[in-house]
């Protein structure tokens, strides 16, 4: 296609999973039993991605417990009361907190990658969290013996380390999950968070060179869970300034379910820079209404007016089912989004006689 496609990533998982995932944590099946359920919900997932015709597909983050936590799953360093995430709908989401170092990752992305790329031909895109993100898990009032310098030192390695295997096993793009990033305009209006958050994932991307960067993106959104966000109510031009100071070569934005489209695009036209490539989301993923093709070619052709041909694609507004519990989203339904997003790509580029 000549206007890129891919997917964010999260699929919603089977119902045999779900409900494996929910037996495994209450200690009623083996690992063993658990592992094959997600082995078989994997292929079936590569399989139905393949059929939408998505010439770049992932593995639906189906083993993942979670799009930000694969990483810490089964730390033993870990306590339960971490930061707390308010989403709009009074649903919380909760981390865990560090409580010694040093800190390490039990968990690269590049073994999902890995499993996945051995399913199918195709090209496979992986998602990792963002080191800012992870930062969070760093108390406030900090580890005795383990300074926050210290964890941030060792945090910028395991960032670096997680999408470096990744790029090293092959894998299509690596596309960096920053859902915090409006979330931290909310927390702070000063915009001081956020410009440490930038600073500190930049620390990260600044190890790779600038081949690899063009390999590497940025996803964002204002959070995606149980059909609720956590930061909408932030505009995206208040966001989008800071965004583009990421030494990143695609950003993957949010736009189907944005109130105010021409205000986001102007931004982009205005911020981004000329190696910068723009995935505009085309399907709203916290709508059970399946977007047609033609309009998903309309939000294309709209976008195309502010955008370059060459520096645009197109995307999902976020993950369909970040966490492993959200059954919010039908497995269909998503599978049925992302087909017309590729129908709509192609009636796009008809239309613009590419």
């Amino acid at each position: 296609m000549k206007i890129s496609t891919e997917p964010v990533g999260s699929i919603p998982r089977p119902a045999y999973l779900i409900e494996a995932m929910g037996a495994f944590a209450n200690g009623q099946i083996k690992e063993s039993e658990l592992s094959s359920l997600t082995d078989k919900a994997i292929k079936e997932t590569i399989n139905l991605f393949e059929q939408t015709g998505s010439p770049v597909i992932t593995d639906g983050e189906q083993s993942k417990p979670s799009f930000a936590t694969y990483p810490i799953s089964g730390l033993k360093n870990l306590a339960a009361e971490g930061v707390v995430i308010p989403f709009a709908d009074g649903h919380t989401r909760q981390l865990p907190k560090l409580t010694s170092g040093p800190f390490r990752y039990n968990t690269y992305a590049s073994s999902y990658f890995q499993k996945a790329k051995s399913l199918t031909n195709l090209p496979v895109k992986q998602a990792v969290i963002s080191s800012s993100a992870i930062s969070l898990l760093y108390p406030q009032e900090g580890i005795p013996g383990y300074s926050r310098e210290q964890f941030i030192a060792d945090l910028i390695n395991e960032g670096e380390a997680d999408i470096r295997r990744c790029l090293q096993s092959g894998a299509y793009n690596v596309q960096i999950d920053f859902t915090e990033a409006r979330l931290a305009l909310k927390l702070d209006p000063s915009k001081g968070l956020l410009k440490m958050f930038v600073n500190l994932n930049n620390q990260v991307l600044d190890r790779f060179t600038e081949a690899e960067r063009k390999k590497i993106g940025v996803h964002t959104c204002p959070g995606g869970d149980h059909d609720s966000t956590h930061s909408a109510d932030i505009p995206y031009s208040e966001l989008l300034p800071d965004l583009f100071e990421l030494h990143a070569g695609n950003f993957y934005l949010e736009y189907a379910a944005e109130k105010d489209k021409a205000t986001t695009l102007k931004a982009i036209k205005q911020f981004s820079k000329p190696d910068q490539k723009i995935f505009i989301g085309v399907t709203n993923v916290l709508s059970p209404r399946v977007e047609t093709p033609e309009e998903v070619r309309d939000l294309i052709l709209e976008a195309s007016e502010m955008i370059p041909i060459n520096r645009l694609g197109t995307t999902d507004d976020c993950g369909f089912s970040p966490f492993a519990d959200d059954v919010s989203t039908a497995r269909e339904t998503a599978f049925a989004k992302i087909k017309s997003r590729i129908l709509g790509t192609e009636l796009a580029e008809k239309k613009l006689k590419l």
